[in-house]
């Protein structure tokens, strides 16, 4: 009979593979949500009030319901409501509809972030700026953008731990992150079966990923000290 020692270099092996469809989902997630979440800051704030309200209802929709049932639904009503299977059925379709619900969540979680920071910046700034006769763009991007990234860093890097964590919802829709991996051996995978001390050192894998970006996100942090 194998023991724990014998079954280890099996469960980090299975560990490493789903850790890395982890990392995948949460840098994919940033790269989309980030712009994407500016320009839906921009919707909620624009002068043109059908967008302006259309855009605030939609993030309220999107910050109001658990990001389990956004999954649920992007994944499975194309298929079954469409009759459109959009995604297909292998863990690539998994993966893009993942990514595809991830990013909308916190797109709009963002913008709001995006929002408090833009507003947070004095007017009269932006007021001078145009006395100076910038354009703008000139002064969205010379004035408000450099200010705003400050006022948002700390609650960004807080939005961005707890997406580390929120990536373990993929599973819902049998995406194969590294919870899945480390549940697998108590249903039975490859010879393990009943065993839960896997799931321990997928919490190893959250802790270590989390350590290394609460020290990346607080350089940042006080790189950005110079606007005090």
């Amino acid at each position: 009979m194998q023991t724990i020692l014998d079954q280890l270099p099996i469960v980090i092996h299975s560990l490493n593979i789903g850790f890395l469809q982890t990392l995948k989902l949460f840098f994919i997630t940033l790269l989309g949500a980030i712009p994407l979440g500016l320009i839906i800051s921009f919707g909620s704030m624009s002068g043109f009030r059908p967008l302006r309200y259309l855009t605030k209802v939609f993030v309220w929709i999107i910050r109001g319901t658990p990001l389990m049932i956004q999954l649920l639904i992007i994944y499975y009503f194309p298929g079954l409501v469409l009759k459109n299977p959009i995604w297909g059925g292998g863990e690539g379709g998994r993966f893009f509809a993942s990514s595809v619900a991830f990013i909308i969540n916190y797109a709009c979680y963002f913008s709001e972030i995006y929002r408090g920071g833009i507003q947070g910046v004095p007017k009269g700034q932006q007021e001078a700026g145009l006395v100076l006769g910038m354009t703008r763009s000139q002064i969205f991007f010379r004035i408000t953008l450099l200010q705003m990234i400050k006022r948002i860093v700390p609650p960004m890097s807080n939005e961005i731990i707890t997406l580390v964590k929120d990536t373990s919802l993929a599973r819902i829709i049998a995406l194969q992150e590294i919870i899945w991996a480390g549940q697998a051996f108590m249903k039975g995978s490859q010879g393990i079966s009943g065993a839960i001390w896997p799931l321990f050192f997928t919490a190893v894998y959250y802790l270590i990923f989390n350590g290394v970006l609460t020290v990346l996100l607080s350089r940042l942090e006080k790189k950005l000290d110079y606007f005090r």
